[in-house]
């Protein structure tokens, strides 16, 4: 038999079975949809994640005290003003220093919980923080330790709902601050500035830190830093660690730790990948059993069709051809019930998107996945493996129907 009249004989005897074929394609069918569903969540977020991190610039490095000997921070604004040297450290174009506290923020009547960060004027450059209204803290506000505050459009929108927070009076843990400026809405990011408050850093050290240096210096918890392109990562790490390690006369192991955000994104993909294997493993659970079935039927159908075998074989069929047509059969059973299931994904994907952008707080800078990337690789690899599992689950029937004895395949009854 030439190929095409197996191929034939193959749909032909699939045809004449519907209900069997279609509860056989049903077992695949949902196999691949949740293999592949859960494939391209998973894709998705971590596509989501990534575009997010990545916009914050792609040269962009965080130093941040080790806490290794003591429970005060070892990093001190004068250090972060030392990373500027051109001289010693020529990789670096910007720095923005922080100190990290929590207080309450109330306004009239209204309060919440926020996070209050003391910051430069430089955050707003490297962190590609915007204003909606206002200005943002200004040389002079460190300088004159101020008690100025710029609130988070989350924050903002809390305390004074649809009127302009600036020219406001708010009162962070007892002390009074002025607004002088709002964050533009940034929307649900990875790093969306939800329930935050800006104030100096300076003011944050001298008006809201429970802990000081005992020497004098402002600490701060960490310091960002802005390489000159992202080609000067590498140099720029390097330069840092010298400066740091020669101003706090280290000689043994370092009390800061540098990152970037590549290893910020390599870290979230590991995760990401080893959840979306979890997942796509629990699902194709479902794909075995829909292999399974496809195995018990073809056994079925060898059974049935055994006088059927035995005329055929008695005609001058050839061993290699009985094994060929229901090596077909089963393949395109699991084929099309592959290209079925990849139908089903992809007319659920807008579904699946508002299902989980739904289940994501709105606002607050909390970070909303994209839901579904479904992408070429993720249908090759669905087709491919339905016909993978057609193959393993046809060998064995195939075998025992091309191994059948003519005369006893015709006396069957």
């Amino acid at each position: 038999m030439t190929p095409i009249d197996i191929v034939i004989t193959a749909l032909r005897s699939l045809e004449s079975s519907k209900l069997r074929s279609g509860l056989t394609l049903l077992g695949i069918v949902i196999g691949i949809t949740s293999v592949t569903v859960m494939m391209s969540i998973g894709r998705g977020v971590r596509d989501s994640i990534t575009a997010s991190i990545q916009a914050q610039g792609t040269n962009l490095i965080f130093v941040q005290s080790s806490f290794s000997e003591s429970d005060s921070s070892t990093l001190t604004l004068a250090d972060a003003e030392a990373l500027l040297d051109p001289v010693f450290a020529p990789s670096v174009k910007r720095v923005a220093p922080q100190i990290n506290t929590g207080g309450q923020i109330v306004a009239g009547r209204n309060n919440l919980g926020a996070q209050v960060i003391g910051v430069t004027p430089d955050y707003a450059p490297v962190r590609n923080v915007s204003v909606s209204a206002g200005q943002f803290i200004s040389q002079a506000h460190i300088r004159d330790n101020a008690e100025v505050a710029v609130l988070s459009s989350s924050v903002a929108n809390t305390l004074f709902g649809a009127r302009s927070a600036v020219g406001q009076k708010i009162r962070v843990n007892g002390r009074q601050f002025s607004v002088v400026g709002e964050l533009a809405d940034t929307g649900a990011s990875f790093f969306g500035f939800g329930d935050q408050v800006f104030v100096p850093v300076t003011t944050a050290y001298y008006r809201l830190a429970f802990q000081r240096t005992s020497y004098g210096e402002v600490s701060v918890d960490s310091i960002d830093v802005e390489a000159v392109s992202a080609d000067a990562i590498d140099d720029a790490q390097l330069e840092i660690a010298a400066i740091l390690r020669l101003r706090h006369r280290i000689t043994d192991r370092n009390d800061f730790d540098i990152d970037t955000l590549q290893g910020l994104i390599d870290a979230v993909n590991q995760i990401i990948t080893i959840l979306s294997l979890f997942l796509g493993t629990i699902s194709g659970i479902a794909l075995l059993v829909g292999g399974i079935g496809v195995m018990n039927i073809m056994l079925v159908s060898v059974t049935e069709r055994t006088r059927e075998i035995g005329i055929r074989k008695a005609m001058g069929a050839k061993r290699r051809d009985i094994m060929l047509q229901f090596l077909t059969e089963a393949i395109f059973l699991t084929t099309i019930g592959g290209i079925i299931g990849l139908l089903i994904t992809l007319s659920m994907s807008p579904l699946i998107n508002w299902v989980v952008n739904f289940a994501q707080p709105d606002g607050g800078g909390a970070f909303r996945a994209s839901g579904v990337a479904f992408q070429p690789d993720v249908a090759l690899l669905a087709i491919s493996v339905s016909a993978a599992v057609g193959l393993l689950s046809g060998i064995y029937p195939a075998m025992r129907a091309s191994r059948m004895h003519p005369i006893d395949a015709l006396r069957y009854e």
